[in-house]
């Protein structure tokens, strides 16, 4: 505009498109050369999160779909601003909609040069067995707040006064936090028989899915640890990241106009906008 070219936003439209396509191909052409990316010693031997999550987004040819997010940073990053308040400096993201066979190598790209890391998500299945297979040395934790909301929505159900549940409630986190997930799953198991079928089933269910995933809420040791025991930073990052340009009022995205503008907002909010202005000069 300072240079009297008029742009509409067609054609804004449409540079946009193509840019994102150019790092989908540059990024599968990495992927399929088997290399990973490159860290100073320093910083390949720092500890890193790695948070992954999944969001619906509407598509015209399959509805609602699921993309899949994932957020890498450094220990270092996560930097205190207030006593109860941190925030991340800085973050590398990866996104795709669709299935794990074609996300999991854009993240494992970034996870491959470091020496240590720590898997923090939800309990979907997916995740876990990913970690299982190829970072069986990575620390694994399940989200605290999702175990916590698993117990409310019982407790919920099991305790018809607010008092009694909030004081279950309470002391079974504090064991959870303070103690042992078993001594949790003990309570629950010591609990009278639930008054009726289909709360006896959701307290087996319960039990099942903290026996399930008790090595991964060892939460008093990752405390002293010093490590992070939340997903919100994934959660936020679905937010700040994709739903703030992708999740608009009236939005009908294709999958694949999705993906390359996602591929944009990803490599924008890493910090890594030079990667775009070099796809650029090399098209000039």
């Amino acid at each position: 505009m300072l240079k009297g070219l008029k742009i509409n936003a067609k054609q804004i439209e449409r540079v946009c498109h193509h840019y994102g396509d150019l790092i989908e191909q540059q990024d599968a052409e990495m992927i399929n050369s088997q290399v990973f990316r490159e860290y100073e010693e320093t910083q390949g031997n720092q500890l890193h999160y790695a948070m992954i999550d999944g969001a619906m987004y509407l598509t015209k040819e399959e509805q609602w779909k699921e993309a899949k997010l994932g957020r890498i940073f450094n220990t270092n990053e996560n930097v205190n601003v207030s006593k109860n308040r941190s925030i991340i400096s800085n973050s590398t993201y990866v996104s795709h909609l669709g299935g794990i066979k074609d996300f999991f190598p854009k993240l494992e790209y970034h996870l491959d040069g470091l020496k240590s890391v720590v898997i923090i998500a939800d309990g979907a299945k997916w995740i876990w067995n990913w970690a299982d297979d190829f970072y069986p040395e990575a620390t694994q934790i399940l989200d605290f707040y999702h175990a916590k909301e698993h117990l409310c929505e019982f407790a919920v159900n099991y305790f018809k006064e607010s008092t009694p549940r909030s004081e279950w409630i309470d002391e079974q986190c504090r064991t959870m936090l303070e103690e042992d997930t078993q001594k949790v799953i003990g309570a629950l198991k010591d609990l009278p028989m639930s008054p009726t079928k289909k709360l006896e089933q959701q307290k087996k269910k319960l039990i099942n899915y903290y026996q399930k995933n008790r090595k991964r809420m060892r939460y008093s040791a990752y405390i002293k640890k010093g490590l992070l025991i939340g997903s919100g930073a994934i959660e936020s990052a679905h937010r700040n990241v994709l739903q703030q340009r992708m999740k608009l009022s009236g939005q009908h995205w294709t999958k694949k106009g999705f993906q390359q503008i996602s591929n944009l907002r990803v490599v924008y909010k890493s910090n890594n906008s030079n990667r775009i202005r070099q796809l650029v000069k090399s098209a000039a």
